[in-house]
């Protein structure tokens, strides 16, 4: 892949991928969500901040940010450039909504323009990864473990397809990157675990026909009534 063609996918799909959707729906709403929650711009924060509404725009907005560049590169460039152009379109378009030149580089955790940058490349592997996500978010209510158990996915999956190893070299990319951005998360869970006490047995107490009888008494039986 020659150095021109390098540099307009990882420009093309930078800026794509910077558009800080979360941003500007909060200001449509009157809402920073950077202000607010965990102060991320990503659809899980909107959600809790902004209402499941703008937050399920975040979300699919923010997919399409990977999935939409990473289908034109594949589609544009010549075919023997093609994989590699698409792949490094997707890897930007994650970088540039994680690193958003517009916010001073401050911005999501990069997993659902993820989705969209792999499925644009390998569509069943996107699909498969996002509902297992959205599972894992469903039960557990911590996005963190869907987010790296679905990136994981993603390193696996691209294994079982057999695709070329600039595939794997994306995929273990992409895994590094979204664990790297749920760092902080992850202390928090283990902390958090850590600190969980132990579950300990505790015996039921003795009926009353079973508790200890005092010296110089005589032991009831359990039928005996009480004079």
């Amino acid at each position: 892949m020659d150095p021109l063609h390098l540099a307009l996918c990882a420009l093309g799909g930078y800026l794509a991928g910077s558009i800080p959707t979360g941003v500007l729906l909060g200001r449509v709403a009157g809402k920073d969500p950077r202000s607010e929650g965990s102060g991320n711009i990503g659809a899980s924060n909107v959600t809790r901040t902004l209402g499941k509404k703008l937050g399920a725009v975040t979300l699919v907005v923010d997919v399409l940010k990977g999935l939409l560049p990473t289908m034109a590169a594949a589609k544009l460039l010549p075919a023997e450039v093609a994989l590699e152009g698409a792949l490094v379109t997707g890897f930007a378009a994650v970088v540039g909504h994680c690193f958003p030149v517009w916010l001073k580089f401050r911005g999501g955790k990069g997993v659902a323009t993820s989705f969209g940058a792999v499925a644009g490349v390998m569509p069943v592997v996107g699909l498969v990864a996002a509902l297992v996500w959205a599972m894992l978010v469903f039960f557990t209510r911590i996005p963190t473990i869907g987010s790296v158990v679905a990136a994981a996915l993603f390193v696996v999956l691209a294994y079982v397809e057999s695709h070329p190893f600039a595939v794997h070299l994306f995929t273990l990319a992409l895994f590094a990157l979204i664990v790297v951005r749920h760092a902080s998360n992850l202390r928090v869970l283990r902390d958090r675990w850590s600190k969980k006490p132990p579950k300990t047995y505790k015996r039921p107490p003795r009926p009353a026909h079973r508790q200890p009888t005092p010296k110089g008494t005589k032991p009831r039986a359990p039928g005996d009534k009480k004079r």
